[in-house]
């Protein structure tokens, strides 16, 4: 049984603004080992790699070992829930939207 157990949420995992630029960083490449991420940010290879391994649980990043380095690429199919809890409140602030516009009409006149 090879499937991934996903042991964090989603939400919890991108709360985070350091794993918001991981995600970012891993959207520009096909994979990244650690030593090539690390640099990027302000902090060390231990405080980097714990950030992965959040992402990792909430199923946001694979890993592989390539020789002695564990490479990582995002998956950002858990990304959809968040997508989809944004777009049910896209109605609520397209409303809002529309209010403005017609209150900032009626100031007009």
């Amino acid at each position: 049984m090879n499937q991934a157990v996903q042991l964090r949420d989603v939400f919890d995992a991108i709360a985070d603004p350091t794993r918001r630029r991981l995600i970012h960083l891993l959207s520009d490449a096909d994979e990244l080992p650690l030593h090539e991420i690390t640099p990027h940010f302000s902090m060390g290879r231990t405080a980097v790699s714990k950030h992965l391994t959040i992402l990792k649980e909430a199923s946001l990043v694979h890993d592989r070992r390539v020789g002695r380095e564990t490479r990582y690429k995002l998956n950002a199919s858990p990304l959809k829930e968040v997508e989809d809890w944004v777009a049910f409140y896209r109605k609520y602030w397209s409303n809002n939207m529309m209010r403005l516009g017609q209150l900032l009409e009626e100031d007009e006149e």
